[in-house]
């Protein structure tokens, strides 16, 4: 079946966000957050020599891909989508680009990409990566450095210190050079996702700001290159992409007949794991916003944040479950 068209037909599917993140879980030397979990190095402003250190304490032994697949599958969800490497730079796959990964860095010493990738294939779900192409915060030229500041859930009181790029680190924007990320980091990465993890249905990249036109152009034709099948989401940025990602958490009231469109959304108030947000949507409400979405030919992306440990928490697996019921 031609990838547009099953995407089109697929409606619902599971975006999983893990990575260092999980380990804080959203507290940071006895103060919570209230922004969302996996942005909890810019939070706090985390120096690179501190966060890196919670990779030598990464040890997700209860991690189980066969578990997260066949609960994606018993929800009734026809691909999931996982971070291969989020904003913080760590990769959760065997990277020769960079060490800062789960195999080479951590205790685990694992290819969690590699492990997905089997489950997948083996129940027939789809596979879909995501990849932080602009912003990374544990590079000296990660992008991000003209959008600013971000509010990131912040009171009024901290938005003052709340910016994009890792400028804590890397405090001098005048002299960044995103092309030297792109050139050395960015592209030679997602090759590595094109070409060592079987067919994908979909590169799922974020946050555009420093990416240019041309290097959009150029990383799209590159997914085209190693996998023509392949779908890449509007995020890639600068008008360039195969089907559209709405805003987080949007619902669009409009029928979208001709487009390709995809909400990515969360099942309680953070997209990496916090120990302490326990505001869940029901099953009800999973079905109702799935519902509302698919009758507008939306597709329904609704996110999991797994622990540590690499267990999904169970009050969502429990919601999950039920919805495909």
């Amino acid at each position: 079946m031609d990838n547009k068209k099953w995407f089109k037909e697929a409606q619902f599917g599971m975006m999983i966000h893990w990575g260092l993140y999980t380990l804080p879980a959203g507290e940071w030397k006895g103060k919570r957050m209230t922004g969302i979990g996996e942005w909890i190095q810019q939070y706090y402003r985390i120096p690179n020599a501190e966060y890196h250190e919670l990779a030598k304490a990464f040890n997700p032994v209860l991690f189980n891909a066969e578990d997260w697949v066949k609960l994606a599958k018993s929800a009734g969800m026809r691909y999931m989508v996982v971070t291969a490497k989020h904003h913080e730079g760590f990769a959760l796959y065997r990277s020769q680009v960079s060490r800062f990964n789960i195999y080479d860095g951590t205790p685990f010493r694992r290819d969690v990409i590699a492990e997905i990738a089997e489950a997948c294939y083996k129940h027939g779900l789809k596979l879909g990566l995501y990849y932080s192409q602009d912003l990374d915060w544990s590079e000296p030229n990660g992008g991000g450095w003209q959008m600013g500041k971000t509010w990131s859930g912040c009171g009024p009181e901290e938005r003052e210190l709340r910016y994009w790029v890792n400028n804590w680190d890397f405090p001098d924007d005048e002299h960044k050079d995103y092309a030297q990320c792109f050139r050395d980091k960015i592209k030679p990465q997602v090759k590595e996702l094109l070409t060592n993890y079987g067919d994908l249905c979909l590169i799922w990249f974020d946050t555009p700001s420093s990416i240019s036109t041309e290097q959009s152009m150029e990383l799209y034709h590159m997914v085209k290159q190693y996998q023509p099948d392949c779908l890449v989401n509007s995020r890639i940025g600068n008008g360039v992409g195969d089907y559209r990602s709405m805003g987080d958490n949007e619902i669009p009231d409009a029928y979208m007949a001709e487009e390709l469109v995809e909400t990515p959304a969360t099942l309680n108030d953070t997209w990496g794991y916090k120990s302490f947000d326990n505001n869940w949507k029901d099953t009800a409400r999973v079905r109702a916003i799935k519902k509302h979405l698919n009758d507008r030919g939306v597709n329904y992306l609704l996110n999991v944040g797994p622990d540590s440990l690499g267990r999904i928490p169970a009050p969502a697996a429990a919601i999950l479950k039920n919805a495909g019921k």
